[in-house]
């Protein structure tokens, strides 16, 4: 796993938009209740938000984008580079979509623009990429946008998803600044569990075909597509209680960091079982890891910086605070990263 430090750069605002609409895990009707109460203990979501069919993923960015540049009175021209982190883009192949978001937005044609499709990892793979781009003395500021709107991916008969995954985008605004306390990183991946999380049909290797949208019933309350997501959550469980805790240690190791160096440790909300697995093996606070579980599901590329915006909206906008931030899962991926933040500008949720 690779360790690094960035240099000169500044974590100074985020923003965050869902949709309106909301779907309850108690008021589903495809399943039995007993299964619902029971998916729901373990999980710990009770309800998520899904996107209509003409609100996408850019959409939900932009908005969340165009607010922070307001709140933090951004000249557009002095955004240098935008990157779009999501894994329900616009368009399935071409174009990217941040070149979109970047002529929507209003930015400078000098802005570099493209995506990264990454889901859960997302938002600390997005962050390192932005940060290196911001060694460069000619990069002043970056616009780092992420989300998913995995619902329109997802069978509503497949109970390892339709009851799971949330609609959400998140925009946040880095900055080059000399002086600063320089951000940790360690990340990874293993390509041979990249079944684990997995839309099989519909891409290069397994093109769309005459089946690609025959629903098939696997039993135990799954049924899906070729072009549907497919969830192993044994897999992907054992995965993220192993290589989460390892990432942290390991970035522990290597910037010399310990326990009560941490406010807050924000981990990519992927079920409340696991999730507190982590903690407990890494031995933190219940008070410092914040969960937005609950009242949105999993987010995908969006969890970590929904959760900072939904739950520690109050204590990132005044002080200094030092985040452990970890993202797990699709590819399979990792990663995870120790920074300080002082005074972030986070508008309220907006809601669309």
């Amino acid at each position: 796993m690779a360790s690094f430090s960035i240099q000169h750069i500044e974590f100074t605002g985020i923003a965050a938009a869902v949709p309106k609409t909301r779907k309850v895990n108690a008021e589903n009707v495809y399943f039995p209740k007993e299964d619902v109460e029971k998916f729901t203990q373990t999980t710990g979501v009770a309800e998520f938000r899904v996107a209509g069919k003409n609100l996408t993923t850019s959409d939900l960015g932009y908005e969340a984008a165009k607010k922070l540049i307001s709140d933090m009175d951004i000249d557009k021209n002095t955004i240098d580079v935008l990157i779009f982190v999501s894994q329900t883009p616009d368009y399935l192949f071409v174009p990217n979509t941040a070149p979109i978001l970047q002529d929507k937005l209003g930015l400078s044609k000098g802005c570099l623009a493209f995506d990264i499709p990454l889901g859960c990892s997302g938002f600390v793979y997005g962050f390192s990429a932005m940060a290196s781009y911001l060694q460069n003395p000619a990069f002043k500021k970056g616009l780092l946008i992420c989300g998913d709107t995995s619902s329109k991916t997802i069978n509503p008969e497949d109970k390892s998803t339709a009851l799971l995954f949330g609609d959400a985008a998140t925009a946040a605004i880095i900055e080059r600044k000399e002086g600063v306390t320089p951000f940790h990183f360690n990340m990874g991946s293993d390509g041979s569990g990249y079944k684990a999380i997995i839309i099989e049909e519909g891409g290069f290797r397994n093109p769309y075909n005459d089946n690609s949208l025959t629903v098939i019933d696997y039993g135990e309350g799954i049924k899906r597509n070729g072009c549907q997501l497919a969830l192993d959550g044994m897999d992907v469980f054992g995965f993220g209680i192993t290589q989460a805790p390892k990432t942290v240690k390991e970035l522990f190791e290597y910037a010399s960091i310990e326990n009560s160096d941490i406010d807050f440790a924000v981990f990519h909300q992927a079920n409340k079982m696991m999730n507190e697995m982590i903690r407990k093996k890494l031995k933190l606070e219940k008070e410092k890891v914040p969960y937005s579980l609950e009242k949105f599901g999993n987010t995908s590329s969006a969890s970590i910086p929904l959760t900072m915006v939904t739950e520690l909206k109050e204590q990132l906008s005044s002080g200094k605070n030092r985040l452990l931030l970890c993202g797990f899962g699709v590819g399979l991926s990792w990663g995870s990263c120790y920074l300080t933040t002082e005074n972030l500008t986070i508008p309220n949720l907006i809601e669309i």
